[in-house]
C-alpha cells in the first residue's frame, strides 16, 4: 500500500511550499495537490525536488472552488479557457514528474440541458486526454458527493465509469474517493470490486466528518485490505482534514493497521 499525502488538506499549519518537506519528514514518499493557482511553478518544482517526493496526482484547474466551482469542463462558454489551461497544466505536471491529472466534471448549469453538458464535458476531457497521452500522462475523473456539492454532474461511481467508457480513451480512469463514495452511495466493497479495472487513483477520508481514518464510520482495515487483495497497485491519497492540531499527529492509524507510509 503506497500512500500520497495531499498537501492541500494536510500540513495546513505550514506555508504551502514547506508542506512537501513536512510530508517527507513524516515518512511519505509521495504527495498530491490541487491546481496551485497563483503559485510560481519554478518554486513549486524546487520544493518538490528538495523534498525528494513523487507527485502522484495533480488536479487540473477547477475554477473558483471557494466560490462554488467544482470544475467547468461541462460549460461550453468556458471550453476555450479550459483548452488554454490544459497545455500549461501538462507542462507543470511534467516539471513535477507527475503522470496523472484529475479533471473535475463541474456542477450542473441552470437552464442548460444535462445531455448537452455531458457532451461538452466529453469533448473537453477528450481534448485533455489526447494532449496528455502525447506526454504519457493519464487523466482521472472523480465522482464528488452531492451532499456537500449539490448539482455535481457525475456524483455516482457507476455513471462516472460509464462516462469514462464513452470517451474511448485508454488513458482515462476513475478516481475513487472513498469519502465521497460513502457519502453518495455506500456499497464500498461491491463498488471497488466491480470497478477496480477502471480505477486509476484512490483517495481516503473518514465519513461523515472527513477526518483521518478512525474518526468516522468507515472500516478502513477492510477497505484497504480489499484493495490489496484485489491487486490495486496505485497510490492511496490521504485527502482528509486532520482532527489533531498538528498534522503529524494524525497518522497513527497507519501503523495501527499494520501498514507503512511509503
Amino acid at each position: 500500500m503506497r500512500f500520497s499525502a495531499n498537501v492541500c488538506m494536510l500540513f495546513c499549519e505550514l506555508p504551502f511550499l514547506a508542506r512537501f518537506e513536512a510530508a517527507a519528514a513524516c515518512g511519505f514518499g509521495a504527495v498530491e495537490l490541487w491546481w496551485p493557482a497563483g503559485l510560481d511553478h519554478g518554486a513549486l518544482g524546487e520544493a518538490v525536488r528538495r523534498a525528494g517526493v513523487e507527485v502522484a496526482l495533480m488536479n487540473l484547474d477547477a475554477g473558483d472552488v471557494a466560490g462554488g466551482d467544482r470544475g467547468y469542463v461541462n460549460d461550453a462558454s468556458r471550453s476555450a479557457e479550459f483548452r488554454r489551461h490544459v497545455p500549461a497544466a501538462l507542462d507543470l505536471a511534467e516539471r513535477l514528474g507527475c503522470r496523472q491529472v484529475n479533471a473535475l466534471a463541474g456542477r450542473a448549469l441552470p437552464g442548460v440541458d444535462a445531455g448537452a453538458q455531458l457532451a461538452t464535458a466529453r469533448e473537453n476531457i477528450g481534448f485533455a486526454a489526447d494532449a496528455a497521452a502525447q506526454r504519457g500522462i493519464r487523466v482521472v475523473i472523480e465522482p464528488v458527493n452531492p451532499v456537500e456539492n449539490p448539482g455535481y454532474l457525475l456524483p455516482h461511481s457507476g455513471e462516472c465509469a460509464d462516462f469514462i467508457a464513452s470517451l474511448g480513451r485508454e488513458n482515462v480512469r476513475l478516481q475513487y474517493d472513498v469519502y465521497h463514495a460513502q457519502r453518495t452511495e455506500g456499497e464500498l466493497s461491491e463498488t471497488i470490486a466491480r470497478l477496480l479495472p477502471t480505477i486509476g487513483h484512490v483517495q481516503i477520508a473518514d465519513a461523515p466528518g472527513r477526518g483521518e481514518p478512525g474518526t468516522g464510520e468507515i472500516r478502513f482495515a477492510h477497505v484497504l485490505g480489499l484493495l490489496e487483495r484485489l491487486g490495486y497497485a496505485g497510490h492511496v491519497g490521504l485527502e482528509y482534514r486532520p482532527t489533531t492540531p498538528a498534522t503529524a499527529d494524525s497518522f497513527g492509524w497507519i501503523e495501527e493497521l499494520g501498514l507503512t507510509r511509503r
